[in-house]
């Protein structure tokens, strides 16, 4: 019911709807990229029973980690978004919803370091900056029409996405220092050592058509819904390794490199059509006032076609391994069930305790070809040409209580999961790859609580255990270790005043803390990451329509690497960042 791939339940984001009346926000601000930004959003009527929304965002900064050898920062971002949004009022009856939107995204990538232990943090040396341009569009059209019976709703998007992805390769480091120059040059004699920039190519389009009918939102004791979905998906990519002259990272698209500055090393390239189609049904039902009892049931068929589109002489010949043919066409099919279960009781309005099963599907798919056999060559267990769906089947207890200006809730939970995934790079091709765990325990619970204990000041907690455990892997000696990027704990902390300072002013303070507890990265635990204490705060004021604030992420300049890989990548995390943005509102 959450729609697909949302094997664990979904976050909504629901942006603001356009106003009756002509209303609209700017805000402008400095960050020690030196970075600057603008956000804002105009919204109002048209002509009778039409409005409109149009919001957007800049943000530019130089960026906020070194690196040494280039002498500048390795992360700066160029980031455009614009959305619109115009809703007709057709009748009493119909609503039309058109919404379009655009980001572009320019900044750098692949500033990886090779590390032995993810806590080990590492200077930034690529000695190509690269470049990682993203152009993201959507289209979506949403029809709703309110019967005396009944709710129909039609939602039709149209989806796409061009990336180019360029900059250094294995090791990440200056030519002269890299294991491949050493390595060659160890072979073919000195000064005749070679290093490797990399580039991957990403063209996505897909349709997509959603239809329910659903009963009135008022209907009670017993409300449905029924529906189905489709989404149509043409999918290319283009992965490979150059050769580094020193004359920079080229971007390769669909074929392989003809630049005499950038000579094609390695190259994968794959097209896919994939179409997925899923049905459908909810029923809730109110036995008592008390009382109430839902269920679900979706099913979900993915067809996915992969077309080979290497020339056959880039594509890997590991022996036991059948050889891969340009041309070939591979096809696989994943569906399954999802049943889910809730059964909810409030025996007073200041007390819900619920439970229930639900069972998530995500859908496999295509690695690109070739990369099966390299894992084979590099003895890495668990990741092939493709991987397989999976599946979590959860059973959940819960409860959410208001206890004077104190408001609780607890949940405990286990989920089986089947064939979740872990995430690999491997450096002959510079491919990106998905391999399973076949099967997974994970066992938990969450606490959260929130009070007003002064007028205008609130507080916040939260803390979330899991416990992971592997009970099925090709390696043996991987059962019994903790699952991927699985924290042991999380823990939230919060307060926040948002009231008057003054008969004109109004003050705004907020301090978040979160800590990441220990977390392996790969199913192989052989490194793991130490807990990780982050913290955010936010300090204003405003007067009228003008607000003035001050923020900033990463408090205190925690340094940590935000991911890891087996074969030691790891990539760092963004260090303190702080500045300031005034507001204005009409």
């Amino acid at each position: 019911m959450y729609g697909r791939n949302a094997i664990g339940g979904a976050i909504i984001i629901t942006t603001k709807a356009p106003t009756d009346e002509f209303s609209g926000n700017i805000t402008a601000g400095i960050d020690n990229g030196f970075g600057y930004f603008l956000r804002g959003g105009v919204s109002g009527p048209l002509a009778d029973n039409v409005k409109f929304r149009v919001a957007g965002s800049y943000y530019n900064t130089d960026g906020f980690i070194p690196n040494t050898f280039l002498g500048e920062d390795a992360d700066p971002v160029e980031d455009f978004s614009l959305r619109a949004n115009l809703l007709i009022d057709a009748t009493d009856r119909l609503t039309i919803d058109l919404r379009g939107s655009v980001n572009q995204l320019r900044t750098q990538g692949l500033y990886y370091n090779i590390v032995n232990d993810v806590n080990t943090i590492a200077p930034v040396r690529v000695n190509n900056p690269g470049q990682n341009d993203r152009d993201i569009y959507n289209a979506a059209l949403k029809l709703e029409y309110a019967g005396d019976n009944a709710v129909l709703t039609s939602v039709s998007s149209y989806d796409t996405l061009t990336e180019i992805l360029t900059g250094d390769a294995f090791d990440f480091l200056p030519i002269e220092d890299s294991f491949f120059f050493n390595l060659f040059e160890g072979i073919f004699g000195p000064g005749n050592g070679f290093d490797l920039t990399q580039s991957q190519y990403l063209d996505v389009k897909a349709f997509s058509q959603e239809v329910r009918l659903a009963s009135p939102e008022d209907g009670r004791p017993f409300n449905w819904m029924v529906g189905g979905y489709l989404i149509d998906t043409t999918r290319f990519i283009s992965t490979g390794n150059t050769i580094d002259t020193g004359n920079g990272a080229f971007p390769v698209f669909r074929t392989p490199s003809t630049n005499p500055l950038n000579p094609q090393f390695s190259f994968l390239s794959d097209g896919q059509k994939n179409f997925a189609w899923a049905l459908f049904a909810n029923a809730g039902l109110e036995i008592t006032p008390e009382f109430r009892v839902d269920a679900s049931l979706r099913y979900d068929r993915d067809r996915r076609r992969q077309t080979t589109l290497t020339p056959q002489g880039f594509l890997p010949v590991v022996p036991g391994v059948p050889q891969a043919l340009s041309g070939e066409v591979r096809t696989a099919i994943f569906d399954d069930w999802q049943p889910k279960v809730t059964l909810t009781w409030e025996p007073t309005p200041d007390l819900t305790i619920y439970g229930g099963y639900s069972r998530g599907f995500r859908s496999g798919g295509f690695n690109q070809t070739g990369v099966g056999a390299e894992s084979v060559n590099n003895a890495i267990v668990g990741v092939g040409d493709i991987f397989n769906a999976e599946t979590a089947d959860t059973f959940e207890f819960g409860a959410k209580a208001q206890l004077g200006p104190v408001r609780l809730a607890g949940a405990a939970y286990t989920t089986l999961s089947q064939n979740s995934y872990f995430f690999v790079f491997l450096a002959q091709s510079s491919t990106q790859n998905l391999g399973n765990i076949p099967q997974t325990r994970l066992t938990g619970f969450e606490l959260e609580a929130s009070a007003e204990v002064l007028p205008n000041f609130d507080i916040n907690a939260a803390i979330g255990v899991t416990d992971s455990n592997i009970q099925e892997f090709p390696d043996p000696t991987v059962i019994g270790n903790e699952a991927p990027q699985i924290s042991r704990y999380t823990i939230n902390l919060g307060a926040q005043y948002a009231g008057p300072l003054t008969d004109t002013l109004d003050a705004l303070l907020r301090v978040d803390y979160r800590r990441l507890g220990r977390t392996f990265w790969e199913p192989f635990n052989t490194t793991s990451r130490d807990p990780v204490d982050v913290v955010d705060a936010r300090a204003g004021v405003t007067a009228g329509a003008v607000s003035i604030t001050a923020f900033a992420a990463n408090l205190f300049d925690e340094t940590y690497n935000a991911e890891f890989s087996p074969g030691g990548f790891v990539f760092r995390a963004r260090p303190r960042r702080y500045g300031i943005e005034v507001g204005y509102k009409f």
